[in-house]
């Protein structure tokens, strides 16, 4: 695993020691062609801690649920013919909804939580760098801070600490106080290699005590850079010191740390589209978006439900034109993410999960890769009308007014020559992905 620490940094080109620091070799390769297998010991497995091992069954669960889905005839004809049904029934239920009395609202204060009405269980993510396993953000925390704390271990521990620095700690600002105090240590290091008094730390210093000891992996990094704790005297009292010493690391290994630390990114990770294909009555239940969409708590979302009648009385007031777009600002800081629904002449829908800071080239990009004649121009448009043309591509979702959850109408450029009605619009590996109730 420590190849892909090495992988990490090459692609960001950190510096040349480290991207030329020796040939590798590929898995499937024998490293030698002299020891017999007889001999080699196997390795053992490190046993996996709790937290690792409830997420991977909150992943086997989510697999095992995907496997569990009734199946049904997926030929192009059978789901037209389930669409049609589905649509007439839901005419039906809209007609009897009309003609029954109306809920209490003793009924109405306290709503059901429904977990089969969500559009969405959750927002997924991947990340190249480990594997190709599709888990929620928190459990990919977890797997990562396992990942690095692991290759403390190994040979890259400087490097492996840089990135524990960057993606083990919540606060942003904080790491960047400590990244910006421990490149003060090495360059007064490197710039004065001799000086003495520029290679001792004193712990109970209160630079170090709050800006660097309370960062996780940030005592690896200094480790890893040649400093040792040991006891100094100071003022008359014996204190704790981290002291460099040239021995354990070289100036030119603590230039090559220095820049890496700096330069470190966050480990990257990629959002999961999350790509559903939906029959009318589905999309129709399955339109709540769960908490995860929000930078809101549910109790703030509860709240400001509450808060509505207060809106439109200050939405009554006269107020300045910064007073709007402060209030503007506040009410786009809530959004994170948006479910993006294009529904096909066909009444099937097509459904993916996207940042709001996307372009909107993305949801077109992600519609034609799924089509089943994706060379043939299109066109998107909301329900009310407004049809997005070339020059909303480079804006975001966000811009666009995109989010949380849209519904945007598919359809080709020229209409003069229909559709295949044989075959439909997405690909046809895509209907195994419809999802009935």
């Amino acid at each position: 695993m420590a190849e892909k620490i090495k992988a990490f940094f090459q692609k960001k080109k950190l510096n040349a020691k480290f991207m030329n620091a020796g040939k590798g070799h590929k898995l499937t390769e024998s490293t030698t062609s002299t020891v017999s297998t007889s001999s080699i010991e196997p390795v053992r497995r490190v046993e996996p801690t709790q937290e690792a091992k409830v997420a991977g069954l909150a992943a086997l669960a989510r697999l095992e649920e995907k496997k569990n889905v009734t199946k049904f005839n997926t030929s192009y004809a059978a789901i037209k013919a389930q669409v049609k049904r589905e649509l007439e029934q839901e005419k039906k239920a809209q007609q009897e909804t009309q003609n029954t009395s109306r809920v209490s609202e003793e009924e109405t204060k306290t709503p059901v939580k429904d977990n089969s009405i969500l559009a969405v269980d959750g927002v997924y993510f991947r990340c190249p760098y480990l594997s190709n396993e599709i888990l929620s953000k928190d459990e990919w925390k977890k797997k990562i801070k396992e990942f690095l704390y692991e290759q403390l271990k190994g040979d890259e521990a400087g490097l492996t600490a840089c990135l524990v620095i960057r993606n083990c700690n919540t606060d942003r600002k904080k790491v960047d106080n400590c990244i910006e105090t421990i490149g003060k240590y090495l360059e007064n290091i490197i710039n004065n290699p001799e000086a003495e008094k520029y290679r001792k730390i004193r712990v109970h210093n209160k630079i170090f005590q709050d800006k660097v000891l309370p960062i996780e992996g940030a005592l690896e990094f200094l480790n890893a850079a040649g400093f040792r704790q040991i006891k100094l005297l100071h003022n008359d009292v014996e204190e704790d010191f981290l002291v460099y010493n040239p021995e354990n690391c070289s100036i030119e290994d603590v230039v090559m740390l220095e820049e890496a630390l700096k330069s470190v990114e966050p480990i990257p990770l990629e959002l999961d589209r999350n790509l559903q294909v939906l029959l009318p009555m589905a999309a129709s239940k399955r339109s709540e978006l769960p908490p995860n969409f929000f930078n809101i708590t549910p109790e703030e979302i509860q709240r400001e439900q509450q808060l509505r009648t207060e809106c439109v009385e200050r939405n009554q007031m006269l107020r300045t034109k910064a007073m709007r777009e402060k209030d503007e600002k506040q009410r786009l800081r809530k959004y994170k993410f948006s479910l993006i629904r294009i529904k096909f002449p066909d009444d099937i829908i097509l459904q993916g999960t996207f940042f709001v800071h996307d372009e909107y080239v993305v949801v077109v990009e992600f519609v034609r890769e799924n089509l089943a004649n994706n060379e043939r121009p299109f066109c998107l448009r909301k329900l009310a009308g407004k049809t997005f043309d070339k020059e909303c591509l480079n804006k975001t979702l966000l811009e666009l007014e995109l989010f949380p959850a849209v519904l945007l109408v598919f359809s080709w450029e020229n209409d003069s020559d229909k559709a295949n009605e044989s075959t439909g619009y997405l690909k046809e590996e895509l209907l195994s992905h419809i999802k009935p109730l």
